[in-house]
């Protein structure tokens, strides 16, 4: 498939959707911007969460919080599963999929081969979000056996335990950094939708996913709650 059906209009809205994808991730996930996030101060969470859990006798409030995270990762995996199986069929009938779309009102004309082009897109997204699915489910469990193996309570000031405790809580953060990537794949991908109707609609859309995530990120009442709960630590 050659890439002749591309215009220079939607080279450029391509363009600008990598840029703001990978722009915003290394804003989010990279740069010293980030400890302005809801991410980084949920990792201070976590760490939390796993220096209680080593003082706790009893942990069944840590699995059965443990078995939440589990299965709302496990919902979206199965869910990208379906929606690949979806693309797929989608690469099969193009003209059918182009007359489609040529319904909706302002919608450009799409040939057979920027129907596949723009499909193929897509379908790249949700593949790299089913591995980033996969690999949070896959850490979410190297988590919760590595709290089964906490130490004891009588054990909870030793090295060992303190070492253990910090362990276990960089896996769950490493779990939790896997399956945002993946969340942030749906809601561009959401964008990439757009560029089936018209390039204008993609870069539009693209604008929007990236503010409405930066606000959701640094921005929310979610962010100032937290930060709000940890303000007289960050002033020691």
């Amino acid at each position: 498939m050659t890439f002749s059906w591309m215009s220079l209009l939607d080279g450029l809205a391509l363009a600008w959707f990598a840029l703001a994808w990978v722009g915003y991730t290394y804003l989010a996930d990279h740069s010293a911007y980030r400890t302005k996030g809801i991410t980084f101060a949920m990792n201070r969470r976590r760490r939390d969460w796993m220096m209680q859990a080593t003082g706790r006798t009893l942990r069944i409030i840590d699995t059965n919080i443990l078995g939440n995270l589990l299965t709302g990762i496990a919902f979206y995996s199965t869910t990208t599963i379906f929606v690949l199986g979806g693309l797929v069929a989608m690469l099969g009938v193009p003209d059918q999929g182009a007359l489609a779309i040529q319904r909706i009102p302002l919608a450009t004309p799409i040939p057979p081969a920027a129907w596949e082009g723009k499909t193929l897109l897509l379908l790249g997204i949700f593949i790299y979000a089913f591995f980033k699915f996969a690999w949070a489910f896959r850490l979410a469990n190297y988590t919760s056996i590595s709290v089964g193996a906490l130490p004891t309570p009588e054990e909870a000031d030793t090295e060992h335990a303190k070492r253990m405790s910090e362990s276990t809580a960089t896996l769950s953060a490493l779990s939790a950094h896997h399956f945002n990537r993946g969340l942030r794949a749906y809601f561009f991908a959401l964008a990439a939708l757009g560029w089936l109707i018209s390039p204008v609609l993609f870069i539009g859309l693209t604008a929007g996913v990236t503010l409405v995530l930066h606000r959701r990120e640094f921005r929310s009442r979610a962010v100032q709650a937290i930060r709000k709960a940890d303000a007289p630590q960050d002033n020691l």
